[in-house]
């Protein structure tokens, strides 16, 4: 009797054994009450599907079909709800990226900001980030990548770009031009608004820009005509 107590809790630990063997290094093997002491922790853009288990691993996630999902872009025409104060900045540009449309930009497209310290100061830090490695600090086109010499012809803003609209850096900035990619992917509209602000005051040769009382930008005064 006591014979085969033994040969069946010897086949019993065996079939335990062999059942606690997993190929997987991530499993946990054969758990008792799991979700008393470990509990799921599901991971974001990732569609379960009717899996009742979030608690998998990779693997058992595949074999389920649950797949990972990455973020995806809002419907088109999607509009966020924001304040009065953002509500000019997530209205969708109106303007294609077309030759005409450019065109249209330098008369349709203004500026919805006033030229202030907090604009500009926030145009200018952002610019340093995003357009000083081909532009330059000052916008003589004479950044680190054109004086490496991987992108030569870089306009200069104080003069080739001296009269450049607003609307049309704005679309530029917005949909690229040239060999400079689009940065609406990167900037939203108030950031391209403001990187315009200061694109505006390299066109006026201003690099250390001065404000007054009312922190509106000091502009230089015009030169006199000559005869």
């Amino acid at each position: 009797m006591n014979r085969t107590i033994t040969s069946i809790a010897s086949v019993l630990v065996l079939a335990a054994a062999l059942v606690s063997c997993k190929t997987d290094p991530n499993s946990p093997g054969v758990e008792y009450m799991p979700d008393m002491y470990r509990s799921p922790a599901p991971e974001a853009y990732v569609d379960y599907g009717n899996s009742e288990s979030l608690d998998l691993t990779q693997p058992m996630k595949e074999k389920e079909g649950s797949t990972r999902v990455l973020s995806a872009n809002p419907a088109p025409g999607t509009i966020a709800y924001v304040g009065a104060e953002m509500a000019p900045f997530v209205l969708p540009y109106p303007l294609k990226n077309t030759p005409e449309d450019y065109e249209r930009a330098a008369i349709e497209i203004k500026s919805p900001l006033l030229s202030e310290k907090k604009h500009i100061e926030k145009g200018m830090a952002v610019y340093a980030i995003m357009c000083e490695h081909c532009h330059g600090a000052e916008g003589h086109g004479d950044g680190l990548i054109s004086t490496k010499g991987a992108i030569a012809g870089i306009p200069d803003y104080a003069t080739k770009l001296k009269d450049l609209p607003e609307g049309k850096i704005f679309h530029s900035i917005t949909y690229g031009k040239n060999l400079m990619g689009q940065h609406a992917s990167q900037l939203d509209k108030l950031q391209r608004w403001q990187v315009t602000e200061w694109v505006k005051c390299l066109q006026l040769g201003i690099t250390t820009p001065e404000f007054d009382e009312n922190g509106m930008l000091k502009k230089p005064a015009a030169a006199a005509p000559t005869t």
